[in-house]
């Protein structure tokens, strides 16, 4: 298994590349804290950045770029962008509706943000993000989220 540590991870805020589209779960990369990461664990993908459209990213670009810190730094990233980064938060669950919040970001700054709703119980999103990147995006995180929340990481005390 291969080690890889994020050269952003101790300097800013963890966000995922608006670029990246995931398709798996990636278990190569030993980071610390898998949920910690922005969209609940690591993910293999490949890039949608003009002209690098379908490129399969290495595990050291899936590290660094795709998976974790602003893009900027990737050689893939557009000058010309509307976003740096975008980041996921779950803004309520309650009667089997998760309600995710979503954040675009450029040049750190919130830029476009809204929310994404899922229903539980129909296993379907009631709204969904009109560009298929970021809504992969939130599906995923969505998908760590109800693993975790129907696994909790620690056992009740008796």
């Amino acid at each position: 298994m291969a080690i890889i540590h994020s050269v952003h991870a101790d300097t800013m805020t963890s966000v995922a590349c608006p670029y990246f589209m995931p398709t798996a779960r990636f278990e190569a990369i030993g980071w610390p804290h898998r949920a910690r990461l922005p969209l609940g664990d690591g993910w293999q993908g490949h890039c949608t950045a003009p002209g690098h459209e379908s490129l399969v990213p290495g595990p050291e670009e899936l590290a660094n770029f795709c998976n974790l810190g602003y893009a900027r730094g990737c050689p893939h990233l557009p000058q010309e962008r509307v976003w740096d980064a975008v980041r996921f938060s779950i803004a309520r669950d309650k009667e089997n509706l998760v309600t995710i919040l979503y954040v675009c970001e450029r040049d750190y700054r919130p830029g476009q943000h809204g929310t994404l709703e899922y229903d539980c119980s129909l296993a379907r999103w009631c709204t969904a993000h009109p560009d298929p990147r970021i809504q992969k995006m939130a599906a995923c995180y969505l998908e760590c989220y109800l693993l975790r929340r129907e696994k909790p990481a620690l056992e009740p005390a008796t």
